[in-house]
């Protein structure tokens, strides 16, 4: 298009050729949608293309999930109809699919999930943190607030989840894409939603267990005794527990020592940022476990400790780690998982311990945790390397049972 010039060696351009250009530019933006519109501005990519039906993994009986097909509803103008990429098991799933504690079955389960964006109605601009949404983002959702709609993650009124419902806990109705095992959710009007485009699959994934790692830390923060030089003891390292150690080291905080009983998750909770590990099968006696925990922290006991196993057992343990006027984080219990035994004062009242408990998420924490898996990463942390086993949808019952047996950390179901 251009006159060359071969005295001087330079291009010249003039004025018809800068019309030509213009007109050529322009003729492009209006044949192709620019990548920052709205894919609903488009025609719909062919992975778009919405099925009359969805598959969903229903859970109909104590252990045994039922792969069922149900119609695609309408999208009403407040919702959002996601296609499932992948959905994490939970340690609640894995109680649902044993014993039923909150008496759901019929239900899809599945909480951790995530998906793309395949249509939204007319009324849906944004997601809950005030980015743009459009057809084709990623997104994960945190709760449905039942009782207070009103309520946003800029409230300065904290308030987690256990006022509100959340999806792959909902009881059965004429829906049924009420939880992430599925190949499509449909979320309704009134959910909370993130936009997590930025974030890859595996990452995605763990967004939900993360946060309740980050509420805690933020709990456990509120005492004024965790600090940068802080010696923490964390106890329990499924996933939870490797997510706090995770979480602590992204803070700056270098003397973290485990517990647990499986070696393999003791060596993996040093790589995500452990200075050691106890094994708590090779000591006799709670004097003898003590004793190693302090012997790991150099002779010292633990200025803070966060028990994150569940067990009674575990929690009357942990207080005997942590020194006089030190503080503890219990967020082990998301269920009654029965009594534990203490004496309040040798174990509080004596050492003057602060103690908090932490019981999964606010919509705050959904947004710090973003941050969170891109820091994590950033330092070199294989926070992917917790999802150990992936299953497709109709292999759920397997993939519980693989979970059951706790042959790998972080369990998930994956669409391919």
């Amino acid at each position: 298009m251009a006159n060359m010039d071969l005295n001087n060696g330079t291009s010249q351009i003039n004025a018809n050729d800068v019309e030509a250009i213009v007109k050529k530019v322009l003729e492009n933006m209006m044949a192709t949608p620019s990548a920052g519109l709205s894919a609903a501005t488009s025609q719909p990519a062919a992975s778009r293309v919405i099925p009359r039906t969805s598959r969903v993994a229903m859970l109909t009986a104590l252990e045994q999930y039922e792969i069922r097909e149900y119609p695609v509803p309408p999208v009403g103008d407040g919702d959002i109809l996601v296609k499932v990429e992948g959905c994490g098991i939970c340690g609640t799933d894995a109680h649902e699919f044993k014993k039923d504690p909150f008496g759901l079955i019929p239900v899809v389960l599945g909480h951790e999930g995530t998906g793309e964006i395949v249509s939204m109605g007319k009324n849906v601009t944004k997601d809950s943190a005030g980015k743009p949404l459009r057809v084709g983002d990623k997104v994960v959702t945190c709760m449905i607030f039942k009782d207070n709609p009103e309520i946003t993650m800029f409230d300065l009124n904290k308030q987690n989840v256990g006022g509100s419902d959340v999806y792959g806990l909902l009881p059965d109705d004429d829906v049924h894409l009420n939880g992430w095992f599925a190949d499509y959710i449909l979320i309704r009007e009134g959910s909370t939603v993130f936009q997590v485009s930025d974030l890859d699959l595996k990452s995605r994934i763990l967004i939900e267990p993360a946060a309740v790692l980050i509420h805690a830390v933020e709990r456990a923060k509120s005492t004024g005794i965790l600090r940068f030089n802080s010696r923490v003891a964390v106890q329990g390292c499924g996933p939870i527990g490797l997510l706090c150690i995770a979480i602590l080291r992204t803070m700056g905080i270098e003397t973290i020592v485990a517990v647990d009983g499986e070696q393999k998750r003791l060596d993996f909770a040093k790589e995500m940022g452990a200075k050691t590990g106890v094994n708590f099968k090779n000591h006799q006696g709670i004097a003898a476990l003590t004793a190693a925990v302090e012997e790991a922290f150099d002779g010292h006991p633990a200025d803070f400790a966060f028990q994150c196993t569940g067990a009674p057992g575990g929690h009357s343990n942990i207080y005997k780690f942590i020194r006089n006027g030190g503080g503890l984080c219990e967020l082990g219990f998301f269920i009654n998982n029965g009594d534990a035994t203490i004496n309040p004062h040798l174990d509080i009242c004596s050492k003057e311990l602060t103690i908090v408990g932490s019981w999964v998420y606010t919509l705050r924490d959904y947004a710090t945790t973003f941050d969170f898996l891109k820091r994590a990463e950033g330092i070199g942390l294989p926070l992917k390397k917790l999802i150990t086993h992936e299953y497709p949808l109709e292999q759920i019952n397997e993939a519980h049972r693989t979970n059951l047996k706790m042959e790998g950390l972080k369990i998930a179901i994956v669409n391919k």
